[in-house]
């Protein structure tokens, strides 16, 4: 799809008054655009005059801008919006759609994405580089204050991509691909299509970067321009033996994320110097295997962001005697393979509204209890913890399932976990 109208004079719909489509919405508004109308689920639902006059509209605009949140299969507005699929941007589209002449960096992928942006901008700004954050985490894209020499980088969810239509990076990366929001994108041929999106539009001027035997067959198949860089480990292997000191990032799956960020800073001509004196001072995102206490040889983990059983896999692999509290919204599909970390697990604990779900995943395979709530979780943990006494054990919140049962987002679920322990911990450690 091609570019039918600039932006100036276009008139827009925009649906979904959230962080990104209010973005949008004041970014039309200081564009001058005469003709923009919106509708929120939430704000207008009981306003039949405007939601009528909404429906008339999606079919008369030139672009229809979508929330990320919002599934075109499950809304009123189902049948409109097919019809006029191929109006649908997302904030991202307007980006690009101004051809601003910088350059941007998006980063996309099942697993990683947030760390791999954050310790990319780390590097740049510690190379004196203006480097701005924006998209699935921090700002709306949108509201970012870009000049002539920023770096734009971008982290790409699948929904977001789904829709998007002129997405052009400078350089994109897939960092993984796993069976994940197929509740969503139905199958995971549909996904990955969603992830593919960032190279669709790239020319030979343009770089993308994979490290996946499939994932490059599949980007080769489909014969996109862009230059195609593999991005291997083995070039940090010495480094990382030798100079890298952050625990946190040598992890199993963290180095596979140092590997892209060590090859961006490649393609940006940063010294080694200035990579390693970043990646040792960098602090680990909160909610991503977060060591936020230790106390009486108890060691207190908080995973929140763990959304699948291939996030939650690695926690279990690195860690011994663990209390493991977990559940909430299972992903579809997901399957528990507990293979070579039982034994790691002394007993677990199950939370959420699916419990039956989790129970069937680790019948007979480790101890368990179904606790159904977090704070409840966390007293039965500490009920074991007593019991225990002076032994080595890790209590790990790596839920392996999405929050929205019982919490509003994934930082809410950790920030609950952290308060609620560190209130029985002054009690009872």
């Amino acid at each position: 799809m091609k570019i039918s109208k600039p932006i100036k004079d276009s008139s827009f719909a925009v649906y979904g008054l959230g962080l990104s489509g209010n973005s949008a919405f004041k970014f039309l508004k200081k564009k001058n655009i005469k003709k923009i109308y919106t509708w929120d689920d939430k704000k207008n639902k009981n306003d039949k005059k405007k939601f009528n006059l909404f429906k008339k509209i999606l079919d008369e605009v030139d672009y229809i801008i979508i929330s990320p949140g919002i599934n075109i299969q499950k809304t009123k507005f189902k049948s409109e919006l097919f019809i006029n699929k191929k109006k649908l941007i997302t904030d991202l589209d307007l980006f690009y759609m101004q051809k601003i002449p910088i350059k941007s960096i998006v980063i996309t992928g099942t697993n990683g994405k947030s760390t791999v942006c954050k310790l990319t901008q780390h590097i740049f700004k510690t190379n004196k580089l203006d480097a701005q954050l924006g998209g699935n985490i921090g700002k709306p894209i949108l509201d970012l204050k870009i000049k002539k020499k920023s770096i734009v980088i971008i982290e790409a969810s699948s929904f977001q991509l789904s829709y998007t239509k002129f997405i052009k990076p400078t350089f994109g990366a897939i960092l993984n691909i796993s069976s994940d929001h197929l509740d969503w994108h139905k199958t995971i041929s549909n996904y990955k299509n969603s992830k593919f999106k960032i190279f669709s539009k790239q020319d030979n001027n343009d770089t993308a970067l994979l490290n996946n035997k499939k994932l490059i067959k599949l980007f080769k198949k489909n014969n996109y321009l862009s230059k195609l860089i593999i991005v291997r480990i083995n070039p940090l292997k010495n480094i990382i033996k030798k100079k890298i000191t952050n625990n946190y990032l040598i992890s199993e799956p963290n180095s596979k994320n140092l590997a892209f960020v060590y090859q961006i800073s490649k393609l940006f001509k940063i010294k080694e110097k200035i990579f390693l004196k970043a990646v040792n001072n960098f602090k680990g995102l909160p909610h991503r295997h977060e060591i936020f206490l230790k106390k009486k040889n108890i060691t207190f983990i908080n995973d929140s962001k763990a959304t699948s059983f291939d996030s939650t896999k690695f926690a279990l692999k690195k860690n011994k005697n663990i209390f493991w509290i977990f559940g909430g919204l299972p992903k579809i599909r997901d399957n528990f393979n507990l293979e070579g970390v039982s034994s790691n697990i002394i007993k677990s604990f199950i939370i959420g509204k699916k419990t039956t779900y989790f129970k069937n995943q680790i019948f007979k395979k480790i101890k368990y209890k179904i606790s159904f709530n977090l704070k409840n979780a966390i007293k039965d943990v500490f009920k074991e913890i007593l019991l225990i006494k002076h032994s080595k054990a890790t209590v790990l919140f790596s839920p392996a399932s999405a929050s929205y049962d019982q919490f509003s987002n994934f930082d809410d679920r950790g920030n609950q976990f952290k308060k609620i322990t560190k209130d029985y911990a002054k009690k009872f450690l």
